[in-house]
């Protein structure tokens, strides 16, 4: 009596298949195998297709295969657009406000504009509001001194005002040449002149964003930079200017070349004056000439 196979028997039993010649019979080739060879292979097949189907479904041919897609490729979209939007207005409106600061400086109009209550702050951290006038144009600084001199210029408070911020600041040499008149708030000289060589580059003392460029009767090329720190930088009566309003700037990178530009100058030379925050200091104490 012939015995019953079981099913370990029938996936574990080996058969060999042998491929002939179909006109002389001859062996070509042989290969052996058991159904459970064959059911492991057909199932890594089907796995390694499952995975595959999967993988270029959720990637490659998502675009084809999933309904949602295109809303939620929308809705990423979106939500990337208005973050980019609402990055953009902040940056918008802090170089307005540096802009804005700094023309109240440099604007030269002594009835330009009307003072707001608290414009003694003027040149702070928090922008006033200005209204302009149609007047006649002034001596570049006129108002921003105007205010200074009324309320007296104390060097040694000035000083005490500076942030451990400031004191650590590295400031690069604006243009190489010999100081030829320091800085003198008393006498309305807000800052040094240095003689240098001619068409002598002028460098950035620090990184920034050019927040002023351009031509003014008294200073001729005048090109102001706005520092981290609340440290402005100004470089007047150059001959060019090689950076426009909104650029930014690093340390050590030219700008201008000297120059004897505008009304208020005697010959080539470098006007060079530091703000910090709506304040004149004085350069050489931060920067060996």
């Amino acid at each position: 009596m012939e015995n019953k196979k079981t099913l370990s028997n029938r996936l574990t039993t080996k058969y060999l298949l042998i491929v002939r010649n179909e006109e002389n019979f001859a062996e070509k080739t042989t290969y052996t195998f058991t159904y459970a060879k064959i059911i492991l292979s057909i199932v890594s097949i089907f796995l390694l297709l499952s995975v595959l189907s999967f993988y270029l479904t959720t990637t490659l041919l998502e675009e084809m295969f999933d309904p949602r897609f295109a809303q939620l490729t929308a809705t990423r979209d979106v939500i990337r657009l208005t973050e980019k939007v609402d990055s953009l207005e902040t940056e918008v409106i802090m170089k307005e406000q540096f802009i804005d600061n700094f023309k109240m400086i440099v604007s030269g109009e002594d009835d330009a504009f009307e003072k707001v209550e608290g414009t003694e702050n003027i040149g702070s951290t928090e922008i006033k509001e200005i209204v302009q006038s149609e007047e006649s144009i002034n001596p570049i600084d006129s108002q921003f001194r105007k205010e200074f001199e009324n309320r007296g210029v104390d060097l040694q408070s000035s000083e005490s005002t500076l942030s451990q911020e400031l004191q650590e600041f590295y400031l690069f040499k604006p243009v190489e040449g010999i100081v030829s008149d320091g800085f003198d708030p008393h006498r309305d000289h807000m800052g040094i002149d240095v003689v240098a060589k001619q068409d002598e580059p002028v460098k950035a003392v620090a990184d920034g964003t050019v927040v002023f460029s351009s031509w003014t009767q008294d200073s001729g090329y005048v090109i102001s930079i706005q520092h981290r720190g609340n440290l402005i930088s100004m470089y007047k009566h150059n001959s060019e200017l090689f950076k426009k309003v909104g650029n930014f700037v690093t340390a050590g990178e030219v700008i201008s070349i000297i120059g004897n530009t505008g009304e208020l100058t005697s010959g080539p030379h470098l006007h060079f004056e530091l703000w910090y925050d709506g304040n004149p200091i004085d350069p050489e104490e931060f920067i060996r000439f």
